[in-house]
C-alpha cells in the first residue's frame, strides 16, 4: 500500500519545512510513504526548498494556475507514482500532519473512498464569529446539495483512494474543494470526515483578498457544479417560479374580467404573458441542460477508462 503525500505550494519557502517536518516516515498499513510538491509559479525558493528538503518528487509549474489547477495536477501526479492512497494537504502549515493517519484510517479500512479532515472551525482561535458562520452555513448547504453529511466542506486535509482520484474531474478555477463534494455525493462515492488539528496561523490565506469575494466565488462554484449535476432540476426550479408567478398575474386579470374593471391592468396581462413564455424557455433549456449532462457522464466514463489505461490498472 503506497500513500503519497502532495502539498500544492505557491512561495511558501518559510512554511514549507515546518509541513515536511510533521509529516509521518511509518504507518500501520503503509509499505511506501512519498511525498509531491506541486509549485504553482512561485516567485520565491519554494522549489529549492523542497530539494533541500529531499522531497521526493516536485512538480514546478511555469506560471500561477490556481488552486484547482495546481490540486489537479497533483492529484494526476500522485497516480502517475503509483498511489494506492493520495492526501492533500496545505503547503502554509495549516493541518497537523501528524494526523494523517488517521485521515487516511477509514480507507484502510474499507470504510469510504474519500475522507475529509474537520477542522471543528468553531475551535480555531484565529476564525471570527463571521467565519464561523459563514464557514457553518456554507456547509450545510453543500450537505443538502451533495447528500452527504461532510461538516467541514472548506477543508483542504484530505484523503482519497485510487478508485476515487481516478474519478475526480474539477472544472472550477477557484477552488476544488466544494466541487469534489458535490461530486462525490452525485457519484455515490463512499465519503466521510474525521475530527484533526490544525496549526497556529502562520499568515493570511491568499485564495481570497475578502470575505465577500470568497463568498461570492463559492456561492458562483456551488450553483454552478450543482446546475452541471442536476440541469433539469436547477432550470425547473427557475423556470416554473417563472411560470407561476406569470400565471398567478393571469388569473388576477382573469378576475378582473369577470367583473368588468380590467382597465389599467392590461400591464399586469402583458408581464404574465412574458413570465409564462420566458418560464416556459427556461423548462425547455432545463431538458436541453439535462441531455448534455448525460453525455458529460459518457464523457467522463471514458476519462475515467483511459485514466485507467494509462496507469495499466485493470478494471
Amino acid at each position: 500500500m503506497k500513500l503519497v503525500i502532495q502539498i500544492p505550494c505557491l512561495n511558501e519557502e518559510k512554511t514549507l519545512p515546518l509541513v515536511i517536518r510533521d509529516l509521518p516516515k511509518k504507518i500501520d498499513g503503509v509499505s511506501k510513504i512519498e511525498t509531491l510538491i506541486v509549485d504553482d509559479g512561485s516567485t520565491d525558493r519554494t522549489s529549492h526548498v523542497a530539494k533541500e528538503l529531499e522531497v521526493g518528487h516536485v512538480i514546478q509549474l511555469s506560471s500561477n494556475h490556481g488552486l484547482a489547477h495546481t490540486f489537479m495536477v497533483g492529484l494526476n501526479g500522485a497516480l502517475k507514482l503509483g498511489a494506492d492512497i493520495i492526501v492533500n494537504t496545505d503547503g502554509d502549515n495549516q493541518y497537523n500532519g501528524n494526523d494523517i493517519p488517521k485521515l487516511i484510517k477509514p480507507i484502510l479500512d474499507n470504510e469510504a473512498e474519500i475522507v475529509i479532515g474537520d477542522r471543528e472551525v468553531e475551535t480555531i482561535k484565529h476564525f471570527s464569529l463571521t467565519k464561523i458562520f459563514l464557514q457553518k452555513l456554507g456547509s450545510w448547504v453543500v450537505r443538502q446539495l451533495s447528500g452527504t453529511n461532510i461538516p467541514d466542506v472548506t477543508s483542504g486535509f484530505r484523503a482519497y483512494s485510487k478508485e476515487a482520484a481516478l474519478q475526480v474531474n474539477v472544472v472550477s478555477k477557484f477552488s476544488y474543494t466544494l466541487e469534489t463534494i458535490i461530486m462525490a455525493g452525485k457519484k455515490k462515492i463512499p465519503i466521510t470526515h474525521v475530527a484533526v488539528r490544525t496549526n497556529e496561523k502562520l499568515r493570511e490565506s491568499r485564495l481570497f483578498k475578502s470575505t465577500w469575494g470568497y463568498l461570492k466565488n463559492s456561492i458562483a462554484t456551488i450553483v454552478r457544479i450543482y446546475a452541471m449535476y442536476e440541469p433539469l432540476k436547477v432550470f425547473s426550479y427557475i423556470g416554473g417560479t417563472s411560470f407561476f408567478l406569470g400565471f398567478i398575474l393571469g388569473c388576477r386579470y382573469v378576475y378582473f374580467f369577470f367583473i368588468g374593471s380590467t382597465t389599467g391592468h392590461v400591464q399586469s396581462l402583458i408581464l404574465s404573458a412574458i413570465l409564462i413564455i420566458v418560464g416556459f424557455q427556461i423548462i425547455l433549456i432545463g431538458l436541453a441542460a439535462d441531455l448534455i449532462s448525460i453525455n458529460r457522464e459518457y464523457v467522463e466514463n471514458s476519462l475515467y477508462r483511459i485514466k485507467k489505461s494509462e496507469l495499466h490498472l485493470k478494471e
